[in-house]
């Protein structure tokens, strides 16, 4: 390990020395801004600050102090201190040269608060709430007022307009008080701690200290612009923050789903959803500015509500994450590094208010956040870890001393004090909060969630983002209309109805509209949704209609990134042992899970049921887990009854031992069957047959049973048609109640089949 540091190290001081040579020519070259020196510094802020940011994170620090520690080494602390040529021959201070990278600092301001954005949870807020808004006062107030104190009592020399001292003041008061919500959610995650109770909460915090901390950082911009306390230029910027948030949660949210999702569905460009989101975001930071806020509030809150967006944040988040990571965030905090003279620290009297300055920032925000966690009602323990957590100024702290010094509020030497104790604070974080979270007990609640929210992360109802629905006009597709509907209310998934009759748009018009499969759709959904403990959401409905070739259109729909289809239509099987061609056309074009519908018995005469009677037969293989948890689901959603079956055939030992020890493989998926039921506080009734063949023995439960559907996870076999083996083919033809397929993206070879 230390070999392969020495020869990093040893690679980027040559990369150093040949790029100060090739700038040094450069130089000598032209007077005016150099393409050739803005792609050197970027490779050296990328290089360094990346190397240094995979060394901190192997020590337990967060990357980003490994970029401001590169920016700090190539700047004027050290690099300019031992070469001073060099430095300056790579990072001239000539504005047009500066500007040119400043500009690209500038627009990974912007992109790094819209992934900061993406990444608050607004639900995890509204749950831990009230105590976050008082632990987020108490922990503000606090540190403010150290803060503010503070700069009343700094020599006129360390400010840039001693005049405009209140300024500055409240600048400072703002500076020591709030927190790095990115910093914060780092390293709480990385610690797996982002779910624990107390994990929420300082994740919430950190939110609401930055809304409020942007907000003050609003006033005090608008206060620099005037240069004095104008109460109407603050009460615009108040008021016009406060209009922006409202409408933005509002009209703003629904806005921004359509356009994702139109962009989505009819945009055949590369990334179209990604430049979507670019404009927002461009759009929102040009009006925060335009009513006098800073451009990172309008970047904020365009990524707040792209996160809660429930269609393709996974994929949005995994592309942006990547190139803000690896270009952008290596040059804002390289930048930001570069622009701290740590030299000046020299100074015993500079060195002594960088430390005061650490010391009031970390007692005031510890004590505050402390207070704030007892008066919110936690313990002495979780308050301890509370307090950990908020005391990292990070990545928000260098943004906000970067517009101070920017607008003129702090000078150079003020700057390089509170990146230093930015630096301070947010290495001192981790151990602390590790220490801290070390001697918090899990209580048992807790511990049943996160072993619930464990489980579903490996699920797939739970990971559902966009079904799509495909009917035509017979009662099958009304009931497939009611189970899409009831999938899709559990979590407010947008959902998309697609017409696939030859006449499907006329017949849709024709129908009475409390019978339309939109309807239906919605009634199920709001059901769900009127039940649940949580807030769903209502369900967004799009209907389209066949206009070309089955299978063209189900492939033109494919492409859009759906995740479940529920196929509905009246003919299922067809009359030679095999699915209709309709189905096949289907099956053939969309390559991810299916549920395919198939109405019987009762349903035929009431297509949308008050309750399911639900059997689902288990085998212990992974798409038998997935029928399970999707009867799960429809069992929680639509009210009704759950039984689980077990066959254990000839072929098993322990059936043929007929012993009870060699049971235990069969009681054991039963088990499993009944945990994940009870997850969800779901009863069911559980069955073990023995010494029968699997659909004789199904088909023998529903018999004697008052189920009405079957859901059976299966898998696609290979061959020229579509087949879910022997089993699922004759509970399908051979039930007298309703039959829910649920397969597997991918076909697998026939073999060992297995009930």
């Amino acid at each position: 390990m230390p070999w392969r540091l020495l020869r990093s190290a040893g690679l980027v001081l040559a990369a150093l020395a040949l790029t100060t040579i090739a700038a040094g020519a450069e130089t000598g070259k032209a007077a005016g801004p150099s393409e050739f020196l803005l792609v050197a510094q970027i490779i050296l802020l990328i290089a360094v600050g990346r190397g240094l940011g995979e060394i901190m994170q192997r020590i337990g620090q967060p990357s980003v102090i490994g970029e401001l520690l590169a920016g700090i080494i190539l700047g004027p602390s050290l690099f300019g201190w031992i070469w001073p040529e060099a430095q300056a021959a790579i990072f001239p201070k000539t504005p047009e040269q500066k500007a040119m990278i400043d500009g690209i600092a500038q627009v990974g301001i912007l992109l790094l608060l819209l992934l900061t954005g993406m990444e608050t949870d607004l639900k995890l807020v509204k749950k831990v709430g009230k105590a976050a808004i008082t632990i987020s006062i108490a922990g503000i107030l606090v540190p403010f007022a150290c803060g503010f104190a503070l700069g009343e009592f700094l020599p006129d020399s360390l400010l840039p307009n001693p005049q405009a001292r209140l300024v500055a003041s409240l600048f400072m008061g703002t500076a020591l008080s709030i927190s790095s919500v990115k910093i914060v959610a780092v390293v709480v995650r990385e610690m797996n701690f982002m779910r624990r109770n107390v994990g929420q909460i300082i994740v919430a915090t950190a939110v609401i200290d930055d809304t409020i901390g942007w907000i003050i950082i609003a006033v005090i911009f608008s206060l620099a612009a005037q240069g004095a306390l104008d109460i109407a230029s603050v009460a615009k910027a108040v008021l016009g923050t406060l209009v922006f948030l409202a409408v933005s949660f509002t009209i703003g949210r629904r806005l921004v789903f359509q356009l994702i999702r139109w962009a989505n569905d009819n945009l055949v460009s590369t990334a179209p959803v990604i430049t979507v989101i670019l404009l927002l975001m461009c759009a929102m930071a040009m009006i925060t500015h335009a009513i006098g806020v800073h451009t990172v509030l309008g970047a904020f809150v365009a990524g707040i509500l792209v996160g809660e967006s429930p269609i393709l944040t996974r994929q949005i988040d995994e592309r942006l994450r990547g190139l803000i990571s690896s270009f952008f965030m290596p040059v804002f905090f390289g930048l930001a590094g570069l622009a701290a003279d740590l030299s000046v620290l020299r100074d015993p009297n500079l060195l002594m208010l960088t430390g005061l300055l650490v010391v009031i920032a970390s007692v005031g925000k510890f004590g505050g956040a402390f207070v704030g966690g007892t008066l919110g009602g936690l313990t002495r323990q979780e308050s301890l870890a509370l307090a950990s957590g908020m005391n990292a100024r990070g990545s928000t702290e260098v943004i906000i001393a970067t517009i101070g010094l920017s607008i003129g509020v702090l000078s150079q030497n003020l700057f390089t004090m509170i990146v230093t104790m930015a630096i301070v604070t947010t290495m001192a974080m981790p151990p602390m909060l590790r220490a801290a979270l070390a001697r918090l007990p899990m209580n048992k609640e807790e511990k049943e969630r996160l072993e619930r929210e464990e489980f579903e992360k490996r699920g797939f109802v739970a990971n559902l983002e966009r079904p799509l629905l495909a009917v035509d006009e017979s009662v099958n597709a009304t009931f497939a209309a009611h189970i899409a509907g009831l999938i899709a209310g559990m979590r407010g998934l947008p959902i998309t109805v697609l017409h696939i009759g030859r006449n499907a748009k006329q017949q849709e018009k024709g129908r009475d509209a409390e019978e339309s499969h939109e309807a239906v759709v919605k009634k199920a959904a709001e059901t769900v949704s009127a039940n649940a403990e949580d807030d769903t959401g209502s369900v967004d409905i799009v209907t389209r209609a066949r206009r070309t070739e089955l299978g063209e259109t189900i492939a033109e729909e494919a492409r859009k990134g759906f995740d479940l289809m529920v196929v509905g239509i009246d003919k299922v099987i067809a009359d030679k042992d095999r699915f209709d061609r309709k189905i096949d056309d289907i099956a053939a074009k969309f390559e991810g899970p299916l549920a395919v519908v198939a109405a019987k018995g009762k349903h035929l005469k009431q297509p949308n049921p008050d309750a399911l009677n639900i059997l689902v037969p288990v085998s212990g293989s992974a798409i038998s887990k997935r029928g399970a948890e999707v009867a799960v689901a429809l069992a929680q959603a639509g009210s009704g009854s759950l039984r689980v079956i077990y066959v254990a055939t000839t072929r098993d030992k322990g059936a043929q031992r007929g012993t009870s020890r060699g049971l235990g493989q069969e009681t054991g998926i039963l088990k499993d069957a009944s945990d994940l039921a009870a997850r969800y506080e779901v009863d069911i009734t559980t069955t073990l047959r023995v010494n029968r063949a699997p659909e004789a023995a199904i088909l023998r439960e529903i018999e004697t049973t008052d189920v009405d559907l079957v859901v059976m996870g299966v898998d696609r076999i290979q061959g020229d048609h579509l087949s879910f083996g022997g089993v699922a083919d004759a509970v399908l033809r051979q039930a007298k109640v309703s039959v829910l397929l649920v397969s597997s993206g991918e076909a697998r070879q026939a073999g060992a089949e297995k009930g």
